[in-house]
């Protein structure tokens, strides 16, 4: 996953403002760290990582010039949508792309993860897959609920 991160900052590094200091003091290196992490966490946690282009954008704005923030949009959600196909092709040998075995995104009545390999089309063993049913459920309510939410503006909009 890191060649993703590589070439989001190869890409960048021309723009990058280098009067903002980051943590270590230096903007590129601040960009390459941010780019890693970012991808390390898609590669790991994708089902937890809700819109990673837009994260990623939001954590390298401060390190851009305005004008050239299109670009940098661009370029992100280019490379990170590359990436989330590498991930979504997922693993087919039992390990995630770290080389890890994949484990159940379930936790046990006591705590713990669940040990047991997940099924490919939603990271759930078989024994836990009630809890994919739910997040799906979830999901759609939270869509319908966006969808009333953005819609109703407008709605109030023809009423006046």
């Amino acid at each position: 996953m890191y060649q993703f991160s590589r070439a989001i900052y190869r890409d960048l590094a021309t723009d990058i403002d280098v009067t903002a200091l980051g943590p270590d003091g230096s903007p590129h290196l601040e960009v390459v760290r941010i780019c890693d992490a970012a991808m390390e966490r898609l590669a790991t946690d994708h089902h937890y990582f809700a819109r990673p282009a837009r994260t990623l954008f939001g954590d390298l704005k401060p390190f851009f010039p305005l004008r050239s923030q299109p670009r940098v949009w661009n370029v992100v959600s280019r490379y990170v949508a590359a990436a989330e196909a590498v991930v979504a092709a997922g693993p087919k040998n039992g390990t995630d792309l770290f080389g890890n075995p994949l484990m159940c995104r379930a936790t046990t009545r006591r705590g713990t993860a669940c040990q047991r390999e997940p099924l490919a089309h939603n990271g759930y063993c078989p024994s836990h897959q009630h809890l994919a049913d739910t997040e799906r459920i979830e999901s759609e309510q939270v869509e319908q609920v966006e969808q009333v939410a953005t819609s109703a503006p407008a709605r109030m909009a023809i009423a006046a």
